[in-house]
């Protein structure tokens, strides 16, 4: 598939291994990785940073081979994941940090046109989260609301 702004063919990253067993030298038992996934959402990190967190100090490879549940539906069923989505809420803080650079820069046109980008891209991703039920049906984009969400 396509890039959405510039015409161009990407790659996808890194890809994880095939094996779906789990490895030989994690110690750590279901019930303890569910409560490191707690205590380090409790610490406001994203599901991304703990899974990289629990991969670097801990040795955990793969979440969800272990404990048959991705790190978000941990979060979820222990009511510490976000109200926003981790996708949305990651746009959001890059538009407002956008859109004070722009208070500044008056004259960056180039910075301009990427946040109309970023706000459209926002956009279209609410009304698939409002399709979805992940957010209320009238929750619409603002800068001043986009503010309060990341300074929370």
């Amino acid at each position: 598939m396509a890039r959405v702004y510039s015409r161009k063919k990407g790659r996808h990253g890194s890809k994880k291994p095939p094996v779906k067993m789990k490895p030989k030298w994690v110690k750590q038992k279901k019930q303890e990785i569910e409560k490191l996934v707690i205590k380090l959402a409790k610490e406001r990190n994203s599901s991304a940073m703990i899974g990289t967190i629990l991969r670097d100090k801990y040795g955990i490879p793969d979440i969800k081979v272990i404990t048959d549940k991705s790190v978000m539906q941990i979060m979820k069923e222990n009511q510490v994941y976000p109200e926003l989505p981790e996708d949305l809420l990651n746009l959001l803080k890059k538009a407002v940090n956008l859109h004070e650079h722009l208070g500044r820069s008056k004259a960056d046109k180039h910075s301009k046109k990427g946040l109309e980008n970023l706000e459209s891209k926002i956009r279209r991703l609410a009304k698939y989260y409002i399709r979805k039920k992940l957010i209320p049906a009238g929750w619409s984009y603002s800068v001043e609301e986009a503010k309060l969400i990341v300074q929370k």
